[in-house]
Protein backbone atom coordinates (compact mmCIF):
# COMPACT_ATOMS: atom_id res chain seq x y z
CA UNK A 1 0.00 0.00 0.00
CA UNK A 2 1.26 3.48 -0.91
CA UNK A 3 2.50 5.62 1.93
CA UNK A 4 0.19 8.51 2.77
CA UNK A 5 1.48 11.90 1.71
CA UNK A 6 1.05 14.79 4.16
CA UNK A 7 -0.35 18.13 3.02
CA UNK A 8 -0.09 21.72 4.20
CA UNK A 9 -2.83 24.27 3.52
CA UNK A 10 -1.52 27.84 3.45
CA UNK A 11 -4.04 30.16 5.11
CA UNK A 12 -1.96 32.85 6.82
CA UNK A 13 -2.23 35.71 4.31
CA UNK A 14 -3.45 39.14 5.41
CA UNK A 15 -6.17 39.26 2.70
CA UNK A 16 -5.84 43.06 2.49
CA UNK A 17 -7.16 43.37 -1.06
CA UNK A 18 -10.06 41.02 -0.36
CA UNK A 19 -11.03 42.79 2.86
CA UNK A 20 -11.87 39.54 4.69
CA UNK A 21 -9.95 36.36 5.57
CA UNK A 22 -9.69 34.22 2.45
CA UNK A 23 -9.75 30.99 4.43
CA UNK A 24 -13.19 31.81 5.86
CA UNK A 25 -14.86 32.86 2.58
CA UNK A 26 -18.09 30.86 2.37
CA UNK A 27 -18.62 28.37 -0.44
CA UNK A 28 -21.74 26.21 -0.33
CA UNK A 29 -22.16 24.93 3.23
CA UNK A 30 -18.47 25.28 4.00
CA UNK A 31 -15.54 27.73 3.61
CA UNK A 32 -12.50 27.79 1.33
CA UNK A 33 -10.35 26.25 4.07
CA UNK A 34 -12.98 23.62 4.90
CA UNK A 35 -13.29 22.68 1.22
CA UNK A 36 -9.52 22.40 0.72
CA UNK A 37 -9.22 20.25 3.85
CA UNK A 38 -12.01 17.93 2.75
CA UNK A 39 -10.60 17.52 -0.77
CA UNK A 40 -7.06 16.75 0.47
CA UNK A 41 -8.37 14.13 2.91
CA UNK A 42 -10.45 12.62 0.11
CA UNK A 43 -7.33 12.50 -2.10
CA UNK A 44 -5.57 10.39 0.55
CA UNK A 45 -3.38 13.05 2.12
CA UNK A 46 -2.60 12.56 5.80
CA UNK A 47 -1.98 14.37 7.99
CA UNK A 48 -3.39 17.63 6.61
CA UNK A 49 -2.06 20.68 8.46
CA UNK A 50 -3.37 24.23 8.13
CA UNK A 51 -1.00 27.15 8.71
CA UNK A 52 -2.78 30.38 9.60
CA UNK A 53 -2.43 33.64 11.54
CA UNK A 54 -2.93 33.78 15.29
CA UNK A 55 -6.19 35.76 15.14
CA UNK A 56 -7.79 33.25 12.73
CA UNK A 57 -6.72 30.01 14.41
CA UNK A 58 -9.94 29.28 16.31
CA UNK A 59 -12.20 30.15 13.35
CA UNK A 60 -10.07 28.00 11.02
CA UNK A 61 -10.27 25.05 13.47
CA UNK A 62 -14.05 25.39 13.50
CA UNK A 63 -14.17 25.61 9.69
CA UNK A 64 -12.04 22.49 9.17
CA UNK A 65 -13.08 20.13 11.96
CA UNK A 66 -10.50 17.40 12.54
CA UNK A 67 -7.61 19.38 11.10
CA UNK A 68 -4.39 20.33 12.84
CA UNK A 69 -4.05 24.11 12.85
CA UNK A 70 -0.66 25.78 13.25
CA UNK A 71 0.05 29.47 13.81
CA UNK A 72 2.68 31.25 11.75
CA UNK A 73 3.83 33.97 14.16
CA UNK A 74 5.38 36.02 11.31
CA UNK A 75 2.94 35.61 8.41
CA UNK A 76 3.98 38.94 6.88
CA UNK A 77 7.28 37.29 5.86
CA UNK A 78 5.46 35.34 3.14
CA UNK A 79 4.28 31.92 2.10
CA UNK A 80 7.67 30.24 2.31
CA UNK A 81 7.66 30.93 6.05
CA UNK A 82 4.24 29.28 6.33
CA UNK A 83 5.49 26.26 4.39
CA UNK A 84 8.48 26.05 6.76
CA UNK A 85 6.10 26.17 9.73
CA UNK A 86 4.13 23.22 8.32
CA UNK A 87 7.24 21.20 7.41
CA UNK A 88 8.81 21.64 10.84
CA UNK A 89 5.59 20.49 12.49
CA UNK A 90 5.47 17.39 10.26
CA UNK A 91 9.07 16.58 11.19
CA UNK A 92 8.26 17.06 14.87
CA UNK A 93 5.27 14.69 14.65
CA UNK A 94 7.26 11.88 13.04
CA UNK A 95 10.75 12.61 14.31
CA UNK A 96 11.91 12.84 10.69
CA UNK A 97 11.18 14.99 7.66
CA UNK A 98 8.64 13.60 5.17
CA UNK A 99 9.90 12.65 1.69
CA UNK A 100 7.02 14.44 -0.09
CA UNK A 101 4.45 17.08 0.88
CA UNK A 102 1.48 18.59 -0.95
CA UNK A 103 1.18 22.39 -0.59
CA UNK A 104 -2.25 23.95 -1.17
CA UNK A 105 -2.83 27.73 -0.91
CA UNK A 106 -6.34 28.34 0.42
CA UNK A 107 -7.05 31.07 -2.15
CA UNK A 108 -6.64 28.72 -5.17
CA UNK A 109 -9.75 26.51 -5.05
CA UNK A 110 -9.97 25.49 -8.74
CA UNK A 111 -8.78 21.88 -8.34
CA UNK A 112 -10.44 18.54 -7.69
CA UNK A 113 -9.50 15.41 -5.73
CA UNK A 114 -8.56 13.66 -8.99
CA UNK A 115 -6.05 16.44 -9.73
CA UNK A 116 -4.29 15.78 -6.42
CA UNK A 117 -4.26 12.03 -7.01
CA UNK A 118 -2.61 12.73 -10.40
CA UNK A 119 -0.07 14.95 -8.62
CA UNK A 120 0.69 12.21 -6.08
CA UNK A 121 1.82 9.84 -8.85
CA UNK A 122 4.86 12.07 -9.39
CA UNK A 123 8.03 11.34 -7.44
CA UNK A 124 9.55 14.77 -8.17
CA UNK A 125 8.50 18.30 -7.30
CA UNK A 126 5.49 18.99 -9.47
CA UNK A 127 2.77 21.51 -10.16
CA UNK A 128 -0.61 21.06 -11.79
CA UNK A 129 -1.06 22.51 -15.28
CA UNK A 130 -4.16 22.89 -17.43
CA UNK A 131 -4.54 24.60 -20.82
CA UNK A 132 -0.93 25.80 -20.68
CA UNK A 133 -1.42 27.44 -17.29
CA UNK A 134 0.25 26.28 -14.08
CA UNK A 135 -1.63 26.15 -10.79
CA UNK A 136 -1.94 24.67 -7.31
CA UNK A 137 -1.65 22.46 -5.30
CA UNK A 138 2.05 21.67 -5.61
CA UNK A 139 4.09 18.63 -4.63
CA UNK A 140 7.48 19.12 -2.97
CA UNK A 141 10.00 16.26 -3.10
CA UNK A 142 12.72 15.63 -0.52
CA UNK A 143 15.28 17.86 -2.23
CA UNK A 144 12.77 20.74 -2.47
CA UNK A 145 11.75 20.31 1.17
CA UNK A 146 15.40 20.68 2.22
CA UNK A 147 15.82 23.75 -0.02
CA UNK A 148 12.72 25.40 1.47
CA UNK A 149 13.84 24.72 5.03
CA UNK A 150 17.28 26.22 4.35
CA UNK A 151 15.86 29.39 2.75
CA UNK A 152 14.90 32.76 4.17
CA UNK A 153 11.10 32.83 4.87
CA UNK A 154 10.70 35.81 2.51
CA UNK A 155 12.17 33.94 -0.46
CA UNK A 156 9.50 32.99 -3.06
CA UNK A 157 9.05 29.29 -3.72
CA UNK A 158 9.60 29.79 -7.46
CA UNK A 159 13.19 30.87 -6.67
CA UNK A 160 13.84 27.70 -4.68
CA UNK A 161 12.20 24.84 -6.57
CA UNK A 162 11.95 23.70 -10.19
CA UNK A 163 8.58 22.07 -10.83
CA UNK A 164 7.62 19.46 -13.40
CA UNK A 165 4.12 19.83 -14.83
CA UNK A 166 1.36 17.33 -14.20
CA UNK A 167 -1.21 18.07 -16.91
CA UNK A 168 -4.85 17.78 -15.85
CA UNK A 169 -8.19 18.93 -17.22
CA UNK A 170 -8.96 21.69 -14.73
CA UNK A 171 -10.55 24.73 -16.40
CA UNK A 172 -10.72 26.63 -13.07
CA UNK A 173 -7.10 25.97 -12.08
CA UNK A 174 -6.16 29.64 -12.52
CA UNK A 175 -8.89 30.89 -10.16
CA UNK A 176 -7.29 33.08 -7.48
CA UNK A 177 -9.47 34.59 -4.74
CA UNK A 178 -7.68 37.87 -4.15
CA UNK A 179 -10.12 40.76 -4.69
CA UNK A 180 -13.86 41.41 -4.13
CA UNK A 181 -14.37 40.86 -7.89
CA UNK A 182 -12.97 37.35 -7.50
CA UNK A 183 -15.81 36.56 -5.08
CA UNK A 184 -18.23 37.00 -7.98
CA UNK A 185 -16.25 34.41 -9.96
CA UNK A 186 -16.29 32.10 -6.96
CA UNK A 187 -20.08 32.37 -6.74
CA UNK A 188 -20.44 31.87 -10.49
CA UNK A 189 -18.44 28.61 -10.39
CA UNK A 190 -19.52 27.45 -6.93
CA UNK A 191 -21.26 24.23 -8.01
CA UNK A 192 -18.21 23.10 -10.05
CA UNK A 193 -15.82 23.93 -7.23
CA UNK A 194 -17.89 22.00 -4.71
CA UNK A 195 -17.65 18.82 -6.82
CA UNK A 196 -15.15 16.84 -4.81
CA UNK A 197 -14.29 14.20 -7.43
Amino acid sequence: MAKLCPAVILAAGASQRLGQPKSLVPIGETTLVGLAFRKLIEAGCSPVLIVTRSELSVAVMQAAVGSTVLVNTSPEQGRTGSIQCGLLSLAGDKGRMPKRVVIAPVDRPGWKVSDVTSLLVSQRSSTLASNGRRGHPLLLDEHAINSVLAASPERPLRDLVTFEEVVVNAPLLGLNIDTPEDLDLLKQHESSLLEIG
